[in-house]
């Protein structure tokens, strides 16, 4: 039976309470002393990943305690509910079953009633047409040029996965194509893309489910302008428009023929849509035999997440983990540090799926929290971030779990470039493990030629204080199948820890009210009137932005 009494009073949270009052002072340096096989301990493989979580201030007692908190709170059942297309939206009505879009099983999966599986599989064969057309030079612009460039106009989650995968799997990418991801509703950026481009070669790909968002649609008008003002005709737009929208109506006004459209659906949110036909840029850059390992790799890790054991689940593990931190430790911040350069979009992308989904102060049944929910996820590239915020990650005050990402081999091989990558990032997280005492750091000094009365005065700004955790997830290679197991991997951790904290992860109404403001004062701008109706500050900068508009 389900745990129904407030979360922080039950017996497993109290519990929790009092074993992280007495394990919060123990260092992880004297952990790994007492237990040469940490790392076997607290290791785990799945779907081509493997995770060492050995570097974490846990013991044996934490994660028993921790699988019993996410037991009481019927984690299990949940998951069964969000596979099975239950509605586990509920401030929508609506599943969450992007899982769907990768299901490489028999397994029927019913939405009212209807088995929604033919229509995923026709969207893909469609997909793999449409693909195979551009590719094969079979499908051309107005004057008979083949594409050589694709402007895919979109964003949230129509821009931030696919521009991630798109991204990690630039090996992949066929050479004659080159992928253009526009989304700021900004003049600078749209520019800066078009003004290289030749329309006679150019694809655009629009992507809004409603057909209405106000950036997409303002991008998509601008190129559509564009195009026309530049050789292309009316009777053209058919041939170099394209969209992924559940809004026929709008988008044939547009332009585009109808059999170019492919579906949004519902069920889908925006930040699980890279899996769906939001991924035709993708498929077009790296072919959809590609783009159906990408599939596989996330299905692998479906499934892992379906039907392993809490014990031994690796999004469970990492979901708890961060509840661990955030919940016991005071954590508000966790670090995202992948050690490949075609995995630099990969914070950004984690930004949406974990904010968007657990930034939530409510939950399910409309009761606020009484305790924190989701952090703030940040970070960066390979070694830039070590000269520039690991500064903070190592001295700081504040204390932000760190999880390192990194291929064990590069595709692009060069002298021992790789093998020194590896070398900072293990050194990274064992920098955070270790620390340096002021012993240790007089004792340094000292052996460096300072006198020992220097050296005292000198050691403390030395001092680097360790214990702080760190996740580290490796794997052989980036690959297709790879890049999809580690982005279903951060879907199913953030799910999951949703389910345990009792909030839905799959609306986001939160977004909707700068929506709502934002049209309104956009009409205050465009106007010479004096403004009125906003707060003193709104006011004030309406009237700075009419006043600065004679500045040129």
């Amino acid at each position: 039976m389900a745990f129904t009494g407030s979360l922080t009073q039950s017996d497993v949270w109290k519990a929790l309470q009092a074993h992280h009052q007495s394990i919060e002072h123990e260092h992880m340096r004297d952990m790994f002393a007492a237990n040469p096989s940490r790392f076997e301990q607290f290791h785990i493989d799945a779907a081509g990943l493997s995770l060492d979580y050995s570097k974490n201030r846990i013991n044996d007692d934490t994660m028993k305690l921790l699988f019993k908190l996410a037991r009481q709170q019927n984690l299990t059942t949940h998951i069964a509910a969000m596979f099975s297309g239950e509605k586990v939206n509920g401030s929508e009505g609506r599943p969450a079953l992007h899982t769907a879009l990768r299901n490489f099983g028999d397994r029927d999966i019913m939405v009212d009633g209807e088995n929604i599986m033919p229509e995923v599989r026709d969207t893909v064969r469609r997909m793999e047409e449409f693909c195979w057309k551009i590719r094969r030079n079979q499908w051309r612009g107005y004057s008979n040029k083949t594409f050589t460039d694709v402007v895919s106009i979109g964003i949230g989650g129509s821009f931030l996965g696919p521009k991630l995968a798109s991204s990690a799997l630039k090996p992949y990418w066929d050479s004659r194509l080159s992928i253009h991801y526009l989304a700021n509703i900004d003049g600078s950026h749209i520019t800066e893309i078009l003004k290289r481009l030749d329309p006679a070669t150019t694809l655009f790909i629009i992507q809004s489910k409603s057909f209405t968002t106000q950036e997409t649609l303002k991008n998509a008008n601008a190129c559509r302008q564009w195009f026309l003002d530049n050789g292309g005709e009316e009777h053209d737009l058919a041939k170099h428009f394209t969209a992924v929208s559940s809004n026929i109506e709008k988008a044939t006004a547009f332009g585009i023929a109808e059999e170019n459209i492919f579906p949004m659906w519902d069920w889908v949110g925006g930040r699980y849509s890279l899996w769906s036909a939001i991924g035709l840029p993708l498929a077009l850059a790296i072919g959809i035999d590609n783009f159906r390992e990408l599939l596989r790799g996330a299905y692998a890790m479906d499934e892992h997440f379906r039907t392993a054991p809490l014990e031994h689940n690796m999004p469970v593990i990492m979901a708890l983990l961060g509840i661990w931190y955030v919940n016991f430790f005071g954590v508000n911040s966790h670090a995202i540090l992948p050690y490949d350069h075609y995995l630099r979009s990969l914070p950004a992308h984690l930004q949406q799926v974990d904010m968007e989904s657990n930034g939530k102060s409510v939950t399910t049944d409309g009761n606020k929290v009484d305790y924190q929910t989701g952090p703030v996820i940040w970070g960066g590239v390979g070694t830039n971030g070590q000269h520039a915020f690991h500064q903070l990650l190592h001295q700081g005050t504040h204390f932000s779990p760190c999880d390192f990402i990194m291929p064990m081999c590069s595709h692009n091989p060069i002298d021992n470039f790789h093998a020194m990558l590896v070398s900072n990032c293990l050194s990274q997280s064992q920098a955070l493990l270790q620390g340096k005492s002021e012993d240790e750091a007089v004792a340094e000094l000292v052996a460096a030629g300072m006198n020992q009365a220097e050296a005292i005065v000198l050691a403390p700004q030395k001092v680097i204080p360790g214990n702080r955790p760190s996740n580290t997830l490796y794997f052989p290679k980036s690959s297709p199948q790879i890049i999809g197991a580690l982005i279903a991997l951060y879907e199913h951790k953030v799910a999951a820890q949703g389910m345990i904290w009792g909030i839905n992860s799959f609306d986001q109404w939160g977004v909707e009210l700068g929506k709502q403001l934002g049209n309104k004062v956009l009409t205050a701008l465009e106007s010479s009137a004096i403004p009125e109706g906003f707060d003193g500050s709104t006011n004030g900068l309406i009237r700075a932005f009419q006043q600065m508009q004679n500045y040129l």
